[in-house]
């Protein structure tokens, strides 16, 4: 038996998945951004090159999981491959937001994939071990349990703090080294390659002090899935397929709406402070979604079955888009504090709809293993990242034509207000459009989804009767 993980490890462990997510934010974030509305590349083209590279990205984690668990080396098989990716993910991370500035047409097109996909190959190379490396250093149940949900939290600290930042510091470490007088697209240029340093430097610092701090078990099995496994399981398992679906097409909306929400700012809501208001949006979201994870589901699930929960916060997503939409044609428009009324709608059920999907996800585990005979746990939760990455290409892919159909993008170095028509088209997907995808997702899931709490209960005890008569 193994002492108990102390509070140093723990937070070790915590401060790697803040590094982690803080990079995978950024990109996310603000790759289309960077490469389309200051270096000038076709909102179109990064579409594409956005789509592709996620959806290798997704089909690439199985492969490396397999790497992975093939390991043999005096440190253990997962922090070796922690190290490594986590250096070289640094390295083209910086590289990616740093693209010389003489570059341009197809130049600048390959440039952008290359490092795109290199970026997301390097990141895989070390998320996998991350995640896979938590039963190789803790006992079962309930430490393990802790440690992955301190792990999400920190992740969560991450994601935030880089949502929050990004743009403000962006333009002050631009301004300083472009110096006075400069054009805001060479500001921006400059911001992001030396922010994305900054950034680069904390993940290998933080990642450094995981590795150290942790001590791994050589013998530790890892179970992996391959992509057959994962469509196996899904063609064989109804709901599953149903959850998967569904956490497809809320990720689309919500990514689609974060892909474009700083143009929205930019080029819609307007003006000299349009970065202030920009931050204050993404800080009052992130603590919004926070705490709708941390204390207004556990407070819903005191009243309310999960599915019911689930209902609440659909219709919750939807009424918040359409009244940010409705707030758009009015006068109100460039006051933020109105801004956050709608946001608090949709970050809140943003943040519960995480917990929800990945709960519905767990249960059809049982209704698999009732169904067919063969519990596909590991299967089955290698699926959400799967997922969660071919939406995030879908969404950037409908962001850019987004962009591309209503020309939206800055041909000047002042902030410029784009024509009417745009911000309109802007406007209708970013809200309308999510609106669409959230009503065919909760149809799909009225229709197909049956494990409800009392069908979950009825399943479990003819698995107990199972294992007695086995």
């Amino acid at each position: 038996m193994n002492k108990k993980l102390s509070f140093g490890e723990k937070a070790a462990y915590g401060l790697g998945a803040v590094g982690k997510d803080m990079v995978y934010m950024l990109s996310a974030s603000y790759i289309l951004y960077y490469y389309q509305d200051i270096l000038g590349v076709s909102a179109w083209i990064m579409g594409i090159i956005l789509l592709v590279a996620r959806v290798f990205d997704a089909f690439n984690d199985p492969i490396m999981g397999v790497l992975v668990a093939k390991t043999k080396t005096r440190f253990g098989k997962f922090r070796p491959w922690l190290l490594v990716g986590t250096i070289t993910n640094a390295i083209i991370l910086y590289l990616m937001f740093a693209a010389p500035p003489t570059l341009a047409g197809s130049g600048l097109v390959a440039y952008a994939a290359v490092f795109y996909i290199l970026w997301g190959v390097t990141y895989t190379m070390m998320d996998i071990p991350y995640w896979s490396m938590i039963p190789a250093f803790t006992e079962g149940g309930k430490e393990r349990e802790n440690l992955s949900a301190l792990a999400r939290s920190c992740a969560g600290v991450g994601s935030a703090l880089i949502t929050i930042v990004t743009v403000m510091a962006v333009a002050a470490i631009g301004k300083f080294f472009a110096g006075e007088g400069a054009l805001d697209q060479e500001i921006e240029r400059l911001g992001f390659q030396y922010f994305a340093l900054i950034v680069a430097a904390l993940f290998i610092i933080f990642i450094v002090i995981t590795c150290v701090a942790i001590k791994e078990k050589s013998t530790v099995d890892m179970q992996t899935a391959s992509v057959k496994d994962m469509f196996k399981a899904l063609v064989q398992n109804d709901q599953a397929m149903a959850t998967v679906i569904t956490i497809v097409l809320v990720n689309i909306a919500v990514y689609t709406t974060s892909n474009l929400v700083i143009y929205f700012f930019k080029y819609d809501v307007g003006g000299e402070s349009w970065q202030a208001s920009y931050t204050i949006f993404n800080t009052f979201g992130g603590g919004v979604q926070i705490l709708s994870m941390m204390l207004f589901f556990p407070l819903l699930r005191k009243a309310f079955s999960t599915m019911k929960i689930f209902y609440i916060c659909f219709v919750s997503a939807i009424v918040g888009y359409a009244v940010l939409l409705s707030i758009t044609f009015t006068n109100m428009l460039q006051n933020v504090w109105v801004l956050l009324i709608p946001g608090f709608f949709i970050f809140a059920a943003v943040g519960i709809l995480n917990v929800l999907t990945t709960v519905f996800l767990a249960n059809t585990v049982d209704y698999g293993e009732l169904k067919n005979n063969r519990r596909d746990e590991s299967v089955i939760f290698s699926m959400q990242t799967f997922v969660v990455k071919l939406a995030s290409g879908i969404a950037a892919m409908v962001a850019s034509v987004c962009l591309t159909v209503f020309h939206i993008s800055k041909d000047e170095d002042a902030v410029v207000q784009v024509a009417e028509n745009s911000v309109l088209g802007l406007r209708m997907t970013m809200t309308l459009l999510p609106i669409v995808v959230l009503f065919i997702g909760v149809l799909i899931f009225k229709k197909k989804y049956i494990l409800s709490d009392d069908k979950l209960e009825e399943i479990s005890k003819k698995l107990e009767e199972k294992k007695k008569q086995a």
